[in-house]
């Protein structure tokens, strides 16, 4: 069996696809840039089971003050991606 790493490798397709799933949205309508709020209808329990399951997939731990830039898939990714480095 493989060694298994701590961090989680980010991949913008496999989250393009889980933020999909949680929002049961097509995933063509969850570009790069398009606002979870504004664009995509997210409320704040949506927001919230977005954050759950990033932080199940992902192993990390997001803090309140992170929340806000969990916005759009960007503004997500980039969060994770940090998060994951310093992980390391």
């Amino acid at each position: 069996m493989p060694e298994t790493t701590t961090a989680a490798v980010l991949d913008k397709e496999q989250l393009r696809d889980l933020v999909a799933d949680v929002l049961d949205l097509d995933v063509a309508e969850v570009t790069d840039d398009a606002d979870f709020m504004e664009d995509l209808d997210v409320d704040s329990l949506m927001a919230l089971e977005i954050t759950v399951r990033l932080e199940k997939e992902y192993g990390v731990r997001l803090a309140e003050a992170e929340l806000t830039s969990i916005t759009s898939l960007r503004g997500t990714y980039d969060l994770l991606d940090r998060k994951l480095r310093d992980a390391r």
